[in-house]
């Protein structure tokens, strides 16, 4: 019944248009208009943001719909009977007060107020609104995607913001259009005030046979009220509009942050009481209005507590009374510490990592380490960033255990660009730092062109996070120390007390297990399933303690997890094979050493394997796939070390690694008919 509520009153309000009303029922619905504008005026100045009213445009119309049906119902009581009511006869009587002059020009003041200060006004906010809000969509969206991309929401937050940017600027689109309805209602207003003046002098004068002075006192009295009645509720629609459209994203509603920003400060308070005391200095005018309004807002300043906007730095008092002095030996080892993962960034990028200048860099650091850990399983340490004035300009560089293992840039005010057709667009080439595609560093304000021209565009701190994790990703083996190890075996003893006792130090060590976690994550693995890891590991650690046994054992155990990555959307796992015959070869050149199994092949035969592999990844990539190279379980460990050493990007997994429910797509098969050179 609440859902059928609208339609039904829509239905109600066009028969409205055509079907007389009693006086009664008139009086009911003038109140109603008065009070639900009224309603509408006041959620207005309470809500925190226009989408919390979304339905204001759709209400807007309806609320014009139903003035002018009361409009027309009015007209038609007031020159068929002379009489529309008590409301409408009471309005006249009160504002006129006995003159028609004064009600005309109270009427014409109320129209004036209306249509050419606020509904022009809300108008051209709600067009220069709306104007805006569409251009900058398409930047908002891609802000979305970074922050995905990086890790800093899930997918299901960025459905619900994407959703929310598309509702702002429809919700704009349609306060562009519902404004006109604002504006048509403020004309129509005046048009039937005259129609209803001319229209009663007639039929007072032609009709009723009354003298002209009295037909033009008895329907002015009734048209003036019936307008005023209906300009009231207008004039508090128009106002609602207004507020929705000028209306800025803010904590609170309109009243809290009025109150809050006004009295922010005691000073403009206590100078402006003291503008109002100093006005009855001068000769003529009344003294008791202002210095009542004057000792008001000295009372007001008085008692008000001034705040000052929220600043981290302003508890800035001496704290370093612990800490040691600086030539001290703690402080110098607290200088020698070597973090296993540093940032630096040059003075003009300083800026992406202030926060209070809009920068996020340190949001989207933060957020990485989670994504990573869900990736991989591993926890990758803080990353600590800081300036480094010696940097060229817009330079960065990614430090791994006190080494630089990445650098790039991130020129101020550009964005990257990545794509073919580029030539058009000014900037500097590049490269992108992760896959080393074709891009170009361009203005800011070329952004649209750039997305237009079919680039991916992608901003500055995008740049940097990206890089990182694909740092992170490359070197995760060398970011897993024995500490870290020690903290995930106490993770799984917490839920897992039986799996940990079996395993260690029963059967293992910590510096074991870290080994095998290492050849793990070198290999792309995750080590989320520790619990899985662990009791494979207990399993064969009774037989041996081989480095490259455990591993092997682990990945059986994992099964198709480890190739899942690997598979496409579309449920297909594109593979490279070995022929029999040359895996037979490398099954027989499989050799145990001190760094675990290796292949002792012929120059040539291993010409042959790397020559194979190269060619058919590299024709695989020209297609769009990225395959995996599948052996036999007892060749692949010393087969992986070897090709990880010339083709890192290529996997190397084992026939019962392959994905249950893939279908695999062979891509080629690698042969060792090579000639030896």
């Amino acid at each position: 019944m609440t859902k059928a509520a609208v339609p039904i009153g829509v239905v109600a309000i066009v028969l409205m248009l055509v079907v007389p009303l009693p006086a009664a029922v008139l009086d009911l619905l003038l109140g109603l208009n008065i009070t639900a504008s009224l309603l509408i005026l006041l959620v207005a100045m309470q809500i925190k943001r226009p989408l919390d009213f979304a339905v204001f445009p759709s209400l807007i119309l309806i609320s014009t719909l139903f003035r002018l049906a009361l409009n027309v119902s009015s007209t038609r009581l007031v020159l068929s009977d002379g009489y529309a009511g008590k409301v409408i006869e009471a309005f006249g009587h009160f504002v006129i007060g006995g003159s028609l002059v004064v009600g005309l020009v109270i009427f014409v003041i109320l129209t004036i107020i209306q249509f050419v200060v606020i509904t022009n006004g809300a108008g051209r906010v709600a067009e220069v609104g709306a104007r805006f809000t569409l251009d900058a969509m398409p930047g908002k969206q891609m802000a979305i995607d970074a922050d995905l991309n990086a890790g800093l929401i899930n997918e299901k937050q960025a459905r619900k913001r994407r959703t929310e940017v598309t509702a702002e600027a429809d919700f704009y689109g349609s306060m562009d259009g519902a404004s006109k309805f604002v504006k048509g209602d403020a004309i129509a207003a005046i048009i039937i005030t005259l129609i209803n003046l001319i229209g009663g002098f007639a039929v007072g004068i032609v009709q009723r046979g009354m003298a002209p002075g009295e037909a033009v006192s008895a329907y002015s009295l009734l048209t003036v009220g019936d307008g005023l009645v209906s300009q009231i509720p207008a004039l508090l629609l128009s106002t609602a509009t207004g507020i929705i459209v000028t209306r800025s994203a803010s904590e609170g509603d309109m009243g809290s942050d009025l109150l809050a920003q006004l009295g922010r400060f005691r000073q403009p308070v206590r100078i402006a009481g003291g503008a109002a005391l100093a006005l009855c200095l001068i000769p003529g005018l009344p003294k008791l209005p202002f210095l009542l309004i004057g000792a008001a807002f000295l009372v007001m300043a008085s008692r008000m507590q001034e705040t000052l906007p929220d600043d981290d730095d302003a508890d800035t008092t001496p704290a370093a009374a612990d800490e040691p002095a600086p030539d001290s030996p703690e402080a110098i080892a607290e200088k020698m510490r070597v973090d296993p993962l540093e940032l630096e960034v040059a003075f003009d990028l300083v800026d992406l990592v202030d926060s209070s200048r809009g920068g996020d860099l340190l949001d989207r650091v933060k957020a990485l380490r989670r994504k990573v850990a869900m990736e991989t399983g591993l926890v990758i340490p803080l990353v600590r960033t800081r300036d480094n004035l010696d940097l060229p300009a817009s330079q960065y560089v990614i430090w791994l255990n006190g080494v630089p293992a990445a650098k790039g840039s991130s020129p101020a005010g550009t964005v990257l660009a990545i794509g073919d057709s580029l030539d058009g667009l000014p900037g500097r080439p590049t490269r992108e730092p992760v896959f080393g595609l074709p891009a170009k560093w361009v203005p800011v304000e070329l952004q649209r062109q750039a997305e237009m021209a079919g680039a991916t565009v992608v901003d500055r701190s995008s740049v940097i996070t990206t890089h990182l994790a694909e740092v992170v990703r490359q070197n995760a083996a060398e970011l897993l120390g024995r500490e870290d190890v020690r903290l995930l075996v106490e993770m799984v003893r917490r839920s897992h007390p039986v799996v940990v006792e079996e395993l260690t130090p029963a059967l293992l060590t910590l510096g074991e297990v870290q080994r095998v976690l290492h050849a793990l994550l070198a290999e792309n693995v995750s080590i989320r399933d520790l619990v899985r890891i662990f009791e494979a590991l207990s399993v064969r650690a009774k037989v041996s303690t081989d480095v490259d046994g455990l591993v092997e054992a682990v990945r059986a155990s994992l099964g198709s997890a480890i190739s899942h990555p690997y598979v496409t959307p579309d449920e297909r796992l594109h593979v490279l094979t070995l022929e029999p015959a040359f895996e037979q070869r490398l099954l027989e050149a499989v050799r145990t050493s001190d760094g675990g199994q290796v292949l002792a092949l012929d120059a040539g035969s291993v010409d042959a394997l790397v020559t194979g592999c190269s060619g058919l990844l590299e024709e695989a990539e020209s297609h769009g796939f990225s395959p995996v190279l599948v052996c036999s379980p007892q060749v692949r460990a010393a087969l992986s070390r070897l090709v990880r050493q010339v083709l890192p990007r290529l996997p190397v997994i084992s026939y019962s690694e392959v994905s249950r429910t893939a279908q695999i797509e062979s891509l080629g098969v690698v042969s060792g008919a090579v000639a030896i050179r």
